[in-house]
């Protein structure tokens, strides 16, 4: 496996080498201050082009990087699943390497490029030819911290969340496992875990990240908490999606009240009361029942 400073050397030397790319430059987790080092990073790379088109037809050129084990052209699946491409002004080569190592490499237009460098903090300039890109200030990962709620975002987090459980409970007494797994995962928990992220942001004060997918999550809150959520997720059958059910509203419960206590944000009550009812009433309604209360 190439080390780091043999993969930057090549990034960078293709970026001299080829007349077609004006500049070149760095981001994602290596740019990262705050991210261990490990060998599963990847090389999150930009060259910035005057054209894209000139390199579309030469699918050759990728090679530069070495030996693939796997290759996926993002843009070239959007266009064939008859989606919008996902990026105007550029193009994507993301590449897993016979070596072990694996290049995000995208080819943006000047002006595709302005936008993403104003987008983020983890950004590092590798090389620039004619003086075209902006300054950038150091790298830091303030753009992805968790954000202060408004008392609005904050209470209609909760709404959902209390809301969304009623469809949990009625797909389970249908017997529709798939579905009720989906409204729990899908929908439900994405509520749990902003209110998660909200509560790690009042004790940090709002000054740090979670990572993508919450990755860092289990450094900010205790063992408890962190248990209880990963007991959310449940397996595939009835009971065990009824017992997640019961640890969410548990967690979200004690996380939404610490939360709104700790943002001056009345917590609902009875939207809590509501919900908690109705499941209960449901688990427990008999097969051939006619009605629900």
């Amino acid at each position: 496996m190439r080390t780091e400073q043999e993969m930057m050397e090549l990034i960078l030397r293709v970026a001299k080498e080829d007349e077609r790319i004006r500049a070149a430059y760095l981001g994602g987790s290596r740019c990262n201050p705050n991210v261990p080092r490990d060998l599963f990073q990847d090389y999150d790379i930009v060259y910035v082009v005057d054209d894209i088109q000139p390199f579309l037809e030469d699918p050759g050129w990728i090679d530069v990087f070495g030996e693939r084990l796997l290759m996926q052209l993002p843009m070239e699946n959007d266009k064939n699943m008859g989606t919008a491409e996902r990026f105007e002004g550029a193009y994507g080569y993301l590449i897993q390497l016979a070596d072990g190592n694996r290049v995000d490499c995208f080819l943006q237009t000047l002006e595709a490029s302005r936008k993403d460098l104003a987008a983020s903090r983890l950004k590092r300039i590798l090389l620039d030819k004619d003086g075209i890109l902006p300054e950038v200030p150091e790298p830091s990962d303030i753009t992805h911290w968790v954000q202060k709620p408004s008392e609005n975002v904050y209470t209609a987090c909760c709404n959902e969340f209390w809301w969304l459980l009623l469809n949990v409970a009625k797909g389970l007494w249908r017997g529709e496992i798939l579905y009720a797994m989906d409204m729990l995962n899908k929908w439900i928990r994405p509520e749990l875990f902003r209110m998660l992220e909200w509560q790690v942001g009042t004790e940090h004060a709002f000054s740090c990240s979670v990572g993508k997918c919450g990755k860092y999550l289990e450094r900010y809150v205790t063992a408890q908490t962190w248990n209880a959520y990963l007991a959310t997720f449940p397996e595939g059958n009835a009971e065990a999606v009824w017992e997640s059910v019961d640890t969410m509203c548990g967690l979200f419960s004690q996380t939404a009240r610490t939360v709104g206590e700790r943002l001056g944000y009345a917590y609902p009550e009875e939207w809590e009361r509501g919900s908690k009812t109705y499941l209960k009433q449901v688990r427990s309604l008999p097969k051939d029942a006619k009605t629900i209360f």
